[in-house]
């Protein structure tokens, strides 16, 4: 599982760093609100933890952007500011949860895991991803949808388990072109619409709710509509 950690106090950092790889998660970290914008929206995280006060932008503007672009994992906001009207402004922003500077790291990892639990009714291990229904085994390599085996091409796999990482947010051709097929993308072919096609009737057509969607002049979304 991968957390991104936005702080710009080094010796935080190196708590929350430390403590979390001993806990055997995968941790990127970031010193700027800009910097952590740009890894928040380019990767997937089971969940992001992130100062208020920050070079850049602040975590409060970090949350709100990241909301607009559709992203949709837990956000924890640390702070030094602990008053009940500071805990509503970062809530309103778009956080999950706000812990008050200075904190113990078991607090913290007690944070994350009540997060990690509500996040959305997805679960993503190192060998499992889920949205609603659907389910990928990434060693197995198989895919089901209601208990139904879904049969997939290796790069029919590799979209779905991209989409899936990413859900919640809008993909651009572009991306895939780069993550998928690691090639520029070229707007004079449509095989990225094709392959969105084949996998769109295989994993949605006999199925509800719809979860793979298109973003007209964007790009493509998975995400279970409520």
């Amino acid at each position: 599982m991968k957390i991104l950690v936005i702080e710009d106090e080094a010796k935080t950092v190196q708590l929350i760093k430390q403590g979390l790889e001993e806990q055997l998660w995968e941790v990127d970290v970031a010193y700027d609100g800009l910097i952590g914008l740009q890894l928040a929206t380019r990767n997937a995280y089971t969940i992001i933890i992130s100062d208020i006060i920050l070079p850049g932008i602040s975590g409060l503007e970090l949350c709100r952007q990241l909301r607009s672009k559709g992203v949709v994992c837990p956000i924890l906001l640390l702070t030094a500011l602990g008053t009940t009207d500071d805990k509503i402004v970062g809530l309103d922003a778009g956080a999950d949860d706000y812990l008050v500077k200075p904190f113990e790291f078991k607090e913290l990892m007690a944070r994350i895991r009540a997060l990690t639990r509500r996040n959305f009714g997805s679960i993503q291990t190192a060998n499992l991803l889920k949205i609603a229904d659907l389910e990928m085994d990434l060693d197995a390599k198989t895919v089901t949808r209601s208990g139904k085996e879904i049969t997939l091409t290796a790069k029919e796999f590799s979209l779905l388990e991209y989409f899936i990482r990413h859900q919640g947010r809008v993909i651009s051709k572009v991306e895939l072109a780069e993550k998928i097929w690691d090639v520029t993308f070229d707007t004079g072919t449509n095989v990225i619409e094709v392959y969105v096609n084949f996998l769109r009737k295989k994993i949605d057509k006999d199925f509800e709710p719809k979860l793979l969607h298109t973003q007209i002049g964007m790009g493509y979304v998975m995400k279970k509509q409520i």
